[in-house]
């Protein structure tokens, strides 16, 4: 499925936002020649394993894990 904010509720896409400003750090100016599917998991595997500041330097992948652990 793909997220498509309202127009003009700029609150909505703070998210799309964050993983689109590290994803043209890997291409100069849009993610559109990414189309290698290879190229794009390894793209994917360095975002979820590099520290975020909103998650206390923790790893998205770290606090995904931590989540299964606490569901399971």
């Amino acid at each position: 499925p793909v997220y498509v904010c309202d127009p003009a509720s700029p609150w909505q896409g703070g998210s799309s936002e964050n993983t689109n400003g590290p994803l043209r750090q890997y291409s100069a100016t849009s993610i559109d020649p990414l189309s290698d599917t290879y190229q794009l998991a390894t793209i994917a595997d360095e975002l979820n394993t590099r520290p975020r500041k909103t998650l206390d330097w923790h790893t998205p992948a770290e606090r995904l894990a931590g989540l299964w652990a606490s569901a399971a």
